[in-house]
Order: C-alpha cells, then sequence, then structure tokens
C-alpha cells in the first residue's frame, strides 16, 4: 500500500465490494424504494444529453421535469419525444429560467465544456444537486470555486467519469497496489481516438437561427463563428473546448490518478505536440503526449487524433490498448480500460483478467447519494472530477506556451522525464507513418511547469518568466453576465 494513502485504498475497496455486491437490478430496485420522486433538468440534450435523458428516464421514480439548450430545433425534438411518452416536460433556452423551478430536484449539465462549471455553480446556489459531465471545468480555477461551492451548499455533485463506478476497474488497482505485480514504476494513459480534420472556412460563418448564439455563449467571448459546424467542433478551439485531453482523455486521465491513489497535483507538467496531418480551424493538438511528475509513479499521457497509417481508419495502440491505461509494474503490467483489463508478467503472458460492465450504474450512485445525502458514497464526487479535469488543464497550458524545436533537440531536452525518451520515438514513428515531415513541421514544446499543489497555481520564480504566464492561463476572463464568482 506504500502508493495510495490507506484512505484511498479503503475507499478503493469499500466501492468494489459494494459494487460487486449491487448488479444493475439491485441498484435500480434501491432507487425503486424511495419514498418521492425525483425530479430532474437536463442542460444540453443534443447528443451526450440525449444518452442522460435515456438513462434517468428509464429509472423508476425518477422524472424528467425539464430541458434546456439553446439551440430551439434540438430542445423540441427531445421535448416531442419525452411528450409523446405522455411527459409535462417543461423546455427552456436560458438554464437560469429552468434553475428557478422550485420543484426541481437535480440538474444533470451535458452542454460545451466552457458551460460546465458556472452552470454547476448556478444549480448549487440554487438548491440543486448536480451531475456535471467530464471535464467539470474550463479552466483550474472554476473546478476548485466548483468544489467550494458544492461543500458550502452540502450539495450532492457527481462527476461525468463512469469508469469510477466499473467494477472491474475497482477490483483491477486494488489487486495492483496489493504489490502483486510488484511496485508501480509508471503509469501510461492511452487516448488513440481518430479526429479528422474540421475543414477551414475563409471567414466568419452563419450561425444556424434556431441558436441563441448570446446563450451558447455564456462565459465565453462572443465571437464570430469561424468554423463550418458550430456543434461538437467547439471541442477544438480553445475558448470553448480543451482538445481531446479533456475530452476522450480525462476519462483515462482520471483513471491514471485513481489507479495510483494520487489526490492531488503533480509537482511539475511538461507537454508536448502539435495539429498534425492537416490545416483547419481546430487549435488544439491532435498528437500530444505530457508528462506528469508525480513521485514516486510519474504518469505519462498520449493523444492521438491521427490514424495508424496515412489513409487508413484502423488506431495504433501501445500493449492492446487504444483508449484506456497501461500500469507498468516490476513484474508486470495491467493493460485496460473502461470495462476492464488483463494483467500480464513480464513477458507478456495473461495471469488474470477482470471484466464488468464499464460504468453502467454511473447515474444510479448519484441517485442513491441524492437519496442517502452522504457525498462520501458518490464514486466520483465533484473533487475528484476537479483534480483530473486540472491535470488535462495543466498539460494544455504547459503545451500553449511552448516554442516548435528540431526533434534532436526536443530529444535531448526531455531525456531526464522517465520514460518519454521511448515515448517520443514512438510518437515520431508514429507522425512518419502519417507522411508528417517533422524537419518542416517542427513540434512544439512547452516549459517544464512547477506547480504549487496547495494553491492549484504556478510557482513564479521571476517576472513574466513561463510560470508567470502560466498563471494568466489557470483563470479566463468570463463575459457579464455570465460570471463565475470569486467569492462562493
Amino acid at each position: 500500500m506504500s502508493l495510495m494513502t490507506r484512505r484511498n485504498f479503503i475507499k478503493v475497496g469499500t466501492a468494489a465490494s459494494v459494487l460487486a455486491s449491487g448488479t444493475l437490478a439491485k441498484s435500480i430496485a434501491r432507487v425503486n424504494g424511495a419514498n418521492d420522486r425525483i425530479r430532474i433538468g437536463i442542460a444540453g440534450v443534443r447528443s451526450k444529453g440525449a444518452h442522460h435523458i435515456e438513462l434517468f428516464g428509464a429509472l423508476p421514480q425518477i422524472e424528467i421535469a425539464a430541458l434546456c439548450d439553446p439551440d430551439q430545433d434540438i430542445l423540441e425534438r427531445e421535448k416531442k419525444k419525452l411528450q409523446a411518452n405522455g411527459s409535462q416536460v417543461m423546455g427552456f433556452a436560458d438554464v437560469r429560467s429552468m434553475l428557478d423551478m422550485k420543484n426541481l430536484d437535480a440538474v444533470v449539465i451535458a452542454t460545451p465544456n466552457h458551460w460546465h462549471s458556472l452552470m454547476a455553480i448556478w444549480a448549487c446556489q440554487a438548491g440543486k444537486d448536480v451531475y456535471v459531465e467530464k471535464p467539470i471545468s474550463h479552466n483550474i480555477w472554476e473546478g476548485r470555486k466548483l468544489v467550494q461551492v458544492a461543500r458550502k451548499y452540502k450539495r450532492i455533485v457527481q462527476t461525468g467519469t463512469q469508469s469510477r463506478s466499473d467494477e472491474a476497474l475497482h477490483q483491477a488497482f486494488a489487486y495492483v497496489n496489493e504489490g502483486n505485480l510488484g511496485p508501480i514504476k509508471l503509469v501510461k494513459g492511452l487516448c488513440y481516438k481518430r479526429r479528422k480534420s474540421i475543414g477551414k472556412v475563409p471567414g466568419p460563418q452563419p450561425v444556424p437561427g434556431s441558436i441563441d448564439y448570446n446563450l451558447w455563449a455564456g462565459p465565453a467571448p462572443m465571437v464570430p463563428l469561424r468554423r463550418s459546424r458550430l456543434h461538437y467542433d467547439w471541442h477544438w478551439q480553445w475558448a470553448t473546448g480543451n482538445g481531446d485531453i479533456g475530452n476522450q482523455g480525462v476519462h483515462e486521465m482520471d483513471m491514471c490518478r485513481w489507479a495510483i491513489g494520487q489526490d492531488q497535483l503533480p509537482d511539475h507538467v511538461v507537454s508536448l505536440g502539435g495539429r498534425f496531418g492537416y490545416l483547419d480551424d481546430g487549435e488544439t493538438p491532435n498528437t500530444q503526449v505530457t508528462f506528469y511528475d508525480y513521485k514516486p509513479v510519474p504518469v505519462i499521457f498520449e493523444v492521438r487524433g491521427l490514424p495508424s497509417r496515412k489513409d487508413q481508419n484502423f488506431m495504433d495502440s501501445f500493449k492492446g490498448i487504444r483508449i484506456g491505461i497501461v500500469i507498468e509494474c516490476e513484474d508486470g503490467y495491467f493493460a485496460g480500460g473502461a470495462g476492464g483489463g488483463w494483467m500480464y508478467d513480464k513477458k507478456g503472458a495473461k495471469i488474470k483478467q477482470f471484466s464488468s460492465e464499464g460504468g453502467s450504474t454511473h447515474h444510479i450512485n448519484f441517485i442513491s447519494a441524492m437519496q442517502s445525502r452522504k457525498v462520501s458514497s458518490l464514486n466520483a464526487d465533484v473533487l475528484e472530477g476537479h483534480l483530473s479535469s486540472a491535470l488535462c488543464h495543466l498539460g494544455n497550458i504547459s503545451y500553449r506556451l511552448g516554442r516548435t524545436l528540431d526533434p534532436s533537440e526536443l530529444q535531448e531536452m526531455i531525456k531526464n522525464y522517465s520514460g518519454m525518451q521511448e515515448t517520443f520515438h514512438g510518437f515520431k514513428d508514429h507522425l512518419f507513418s502519417n507522411w508528417v515531415d517533422l524537419s518542416s513541421q517542427q513540434p512544439v514544446l512547452g516549459p517544464c511547469l512547477e506547480v504549487d499543489t496547495e494553491q492549484e497555481r504556478f510557482v513564479e520564480k521571476e517576472n513574466y518568466d513561463p510560470q508567470y504566464w502560466a498563471n494568466q492561463l489557470v483563470k479566463e476572463e468570463y463575459r457579464s453576465p455570465f460570471l463565475v464568482p470569486n467569492n462562493v
């Protein structure tokens, strides 16, 4: 247990035993035993939010009382589906109006990232419990503010990192931390997920007439639309998204931190990468490697959005994993992700499998915690969501402050980071297979930033050094009246 605090280890073990004894059917039965109906509102219903309508709507005792979306077409689409089944659901374009509903118990937030923290803060202040999708924040500062608000108003706030409710991962991480594969040496998070070009527009684009763009932008700058598609491609622009490290990757980032029992940020962070293979309106890297200086076990996180080879659709893998984690130990390794994985010995022979239905009970865990009013019973409390989201932001901050370097110079600069030399070789080979010439399209290497883990800021050594500029990205400017409060 040297790599986990006793508190965290017990929490993992307890959660695993609860999950093991409670199937999906049993969990639903517990919800069904409640005395009162739970009325929820769902904000952002285009894709993930529509999925939440199905998940929560299937639970006994749950009434979906309200939907909110600034896109009138999407809002009406989902309202009609519910009304066809007899629901009296109300629809709103402005989340503030939905939060004014006195008989609303909870809200589910599945909006673009830049809205997550503010909307969840408003919900807590309105006396609602919250299920907020990942990442719970668009920057480090606002994530901590959400934690503070949740505690002040004594709200139940669940993060949408569903793998925290994955029985197999609870068991696998406990197995590793019991020393069955020897001491952990390194954890690698992997997000190898195909991301094609979003295209390049010649100038500002019209916003679809069904959308209230002021409400869609909210706290973000209300600037002309400079991409061909408003929806989803916001992930790849800094004002609204966090790239794939903060999109798909936050799930696996959370697994990495969970596996080694870390409940704070790392001492240092450095990130490298670029947007390779096409020229488009995206700003975030589609190929990125980030090193997190946790002691005694560092974390390396990789994002790859290009395929295994040029003009192919299949993706690379590392030890059989495309989206998941690999825990490197002295006597073997674990390779897996959502739904479990395998333990291997040093020669790569399979030792033991862990498997489950993934995080299928995550929303049920949220409802159960609402009923018990015990924050400790949440599998993915807001604090866990804040720390894992903040890791994504740390990596992006280093990257955004970086400069392009010749590959040989870059390799020399990362030689002292455990595991990074091997990872960088794979990075180069991957790009070579996609016909990317790094001598002409050089990668960006960010500064190695020292983190003040107590203040969740960067240690400033001199005026206007990289640490200073990094702190300018810990918090962002908000557009009035969509302001995250300084004092909560």
